[in-house]
């Protein structure tokens, strides 16, 4: 069985990084696409625009519109090449990298990507998530290589709302969970191949970054303070999540998340969210010691992820709601199915009101 681990082709991370844009991507195009958020602009706008003042690439800045859909990226794609722009510059969160990315394809340019926050691990991968303009799961789009560069500001992120740190967190979380079930069942990964022992450990490192060091970047980053503790949680959420899924595997917990789109009033919490409750009904699947299951609980209690459907968004929870989520995870095209053993829409709904109940119990409630 081929084994296959992927990767950026550079990874750069520290405080102050983003004035330096210019100087580390400015030699790879002479007209760069910059996609960013309105927000975005304005907060590090002139930072980005003066650090390309010493090069020859000139730079266009567009909004992004919100979702990473296929008419967003045709937009895009459009507007690159009318503008003969021959390098597509990310800046922000997950669906900007992912459109950034999938832009890039098309045009056939270099593609840089600067994470403002920490709160996905889509910045290293070489993968667009897919969505409708309304925001529902369409599809996982592979792409042929992995970003060019991706530059990691880490006072920008320190200075980024806690949440999206944690929901980060919560997207990593699963990584390990996710890792270890497409070993034991040798799935396909999205490298297209089987895990390599060196993915393996980076997933397995991420697992041990987020227990030992979690607590104290969340508490440090309520005070604004940017420590090594954050340093290496922003690292485990972004460069070893980011390896570890894409060359490990997805499974239960990122099928779940997935499942939880259809249900619009879960649309207002961040992925990272979903994909932590996600692991919790991936481990009550797996039947996991109780030990390890009340771990996972507890860490998600301290940190702040969702443990409950109430906390996830779902005031009222019915029986056709919840196995609506079961039935879109056990879609035949996710990742539900390279769990080591079969599962259903039946198992799928039992596990996750099973983890609803553990968390309402952990809660007190």
């Amino acid at each position: 069985m081929t084994k296959k681990l992927i990767s950026p082709a550079k990874y750069i991370q520290g405080p102050g990084e983003l004035k330096k844009l210019g100087e580390h991507v400015g030699a790879m195009g002479k007209k760069a696409l910059i996609l960013i958020s309105q927000g975005g602009y304005k907060r590090i706008g002139k930072i980005v625009e003066d650090s390309f003042k010493e090069t020859s690439c000139e730079i266009l800045f567009d909004y992004f519109n919100g979702e990473c859909s296929k008419n967003e990226i045709n937009r895009l794609v459009q507007l690159a090449n009318d503008n003969n722009c021959d390098m597509v510059i990310g800046i922000g969160g997950g669906k900007i990298f992912d459109t950034a990315k999938a832009v890039a394809h098309y045009v056939k340019s270099p593609v840089v990507i600067c994470p403002t926050i920490a709160s996905t691990d889509a910045p290293c991968s070489a993968l667009s998530v897919i969505y409708s303009d309304e925001g529902v799961f369409e599809e996982y789009f592979f792409l042929p290589k992995n970003p060019d560069v991706v530059l990691v500001d880490t006072q920008v992120i320190a200075d980024s709302p806690v949440r999206l740190t944690v929901a980060g967190i919560g997207d990593a979380l699963a990584t390990y969970f996710e890792a270890r079930a497409c070993v034991q069942s040798q799935a396909t990964t999205c490298a297209g191949g089987t895990a390599t022992n060196a993915a393996y450990a980076l997933a397995k490192l991420c697992f041990e970054t987020l227990m030992e060091e979690g607590v104290k970047a969340k508490v440090a980053l309520e005070a604004k303070a940017l420590t090594p503790a954050v340093e290496k949680i922003i690292e485990a959420n972004t460069l070893l999540s980011g390896i570890g899924f894409e060359s490990c595997g997805l499974a239960g917990a990122h099928a779940i998340h997935n499942g939880f789109t259809v249900l619009e009033e879960c649309h207002s919490m961040y992925h990272g969210e979903k994909v932590a409750f996600g692991t919790i009904v991936q481990l009550v699947l797996e039947n996991v010691p109780a030990e390890e299951l009340e771990e996972i609980i507890e860490f998600c209690i301290e940190v702040g992820l969702p443990i409950t459907l109430k906390q996830l968004g779902i005031e009222e929870v019915t029986k056709e709601k919840i196995m609506a989520v079961a039935k879109a995870a056990c879609d035949p095209s996710d990742t539900l199915h390279n769990m080591p053993f079969e599962v259903t829409p039946e198992s799928t709904y039992a596990a996750i009101m099973a983890a609803d109940a553990y968390g309402r119990y952990y809660l007190g409630e």
